[in-house]
């Protein structure tokens, strides 16, 4: 039993140290919070820029060649994932609202909102044997979508609630956040992309320790506002429970509609998982720029850190499913 748990905790350890950070937030937030002794809020904007200035150099140009021309699997992914989960908020955006926080329910609509994962949806589709130069390619482009349309978005569906941003700012903002130092990788890679691979087991944790280290600061700012005062655990069982009704609801969504469509098994695949899920790497540095200073920020960020180990599993269970079925074609 004990060796069984740390193997649970070895092989699950991101997620036990996001709840680590939560802790330590509740317990010494004057640590985590914006300019306190560890300066978070200055050293999470240099990892974030880091991390996507790695990813640049990772993602190959090749790749997203081979998987441009599947017109038809792109308008589907970007179509899921940029309209379909936003339609969530627009039929129960105001019954979110008049049932939890204002704060919980803006972290919903921003979770519908955000593009779709690069790292495990490649991953996912490459283990259900799918097209994964379409799945890059898709993946890729949903995440430089999303540098403009998760800020618009955002802005339409909650200024309606008073919430008002600076669309052209946040934007901007993103940008140089996270598409200036991918594009600097890109340039780069034929420089450092035999060095990224030696390292690229230390290169795919960075990330982790980066949001790690964003959660513990967001959510130590919280705690300093006093924002989770009024909160209660039935709002966190809410939280799963519509996040595990959406995410299968979406997910079954798309496996019907592909085999309606046609898709082959390949692109079926990378469609399921590329337009299924949503980015924890982008999202949370997005949530930084578009909230900024907001002391609620980590309620807002609690749907998507709730989502991802869901859909991480629940993909998974898939992927091996569709694995079966590729071998049994």
């Amino acid at each position: 039993m004990k060796f069984s748990v740390i193997n649970i905790l070895k092989k699950e350890w991101f997620l036990a140290c996001m709840v680590v950070a939560i802790v330590l937030a509740a317990l010494i937030p004057q640590v985590g919070q914006s300019d306190g002794i560890l300066h978070l809020n200055k050293v999470t904007d240099i990892g974030i820029a880091l991390v996507f200035f790695l990813h640049g150099i990772g993602l190959s140009p090749q790749a997203l060649k081979n998987g441009v021309s599947n017109w038809k699997l792109h308008l589907f992914v970007q179509c899921a994932t940029f309209v379909i989960y936003p339609m969530l908020w627009v039929i129960f955006g105001q019954g979110m609202l008049s049932i939890m926080p204002h704060a919980l329910a803006f972290g919903f609509c921003f979770l519908f909102v955000l593009p779709s994962t690069i790292s495990s949806s490649v991953a996912m589709t490459a283990i259900g044997k799918g097209n994964i130069p379409g799945a890059i390619f898709n993946a890729s482009l949903s995440s430089i979508l999303g540098i403009v349309i998760t800020p618009l978005l955002i802005q339409l569906f909650m200024g309606f609630e008073g919430v008002q941003l600076d669309i052209m700012s946040s934007v901007m903002s993103i940008s140089k956040m996270l598409l200036l130092p991918m594009i600097i990788g890109q340039v780069l890679r034929p420089l450092l992309l035999s060095t990224f691979e030696k390292h690229k087991n230390i290169v795919n944790k960075l990330d982790k320790y980066v949001i790690l280290l964003i959660v513990f600061n967001a959510f130590s700012d919280s705690v300093s506002e006093g924002v989770w005062h009024s909160f209660s655990f039935e709002y966190v069982a809410m939280s799963v429970l519509i996040c595990s009704v959406v995410l299968v609801s979406i997910v079954q969504l798309m496996v019907w509609t592909t085999k309606r469509l046609g898709f082959s098994h390949a692109d079926e695949v990378a469609a399921v998982f590329c337009g299924s899920k949503k980015t924890l790497a982008a999202g949370i540095p997005m949530a930084k720029v578009i909230f900024g200073s907001d002391p609620r920020l980590g309620m807002i960020l609690l749907p998507i850190m709730i989502y991802h180990p869901l859909q991480i599993f629940y993909c998974a269970v898939l992927a091996n499913r569709y694995q079966k079925k590729a071998f049994a074609i």
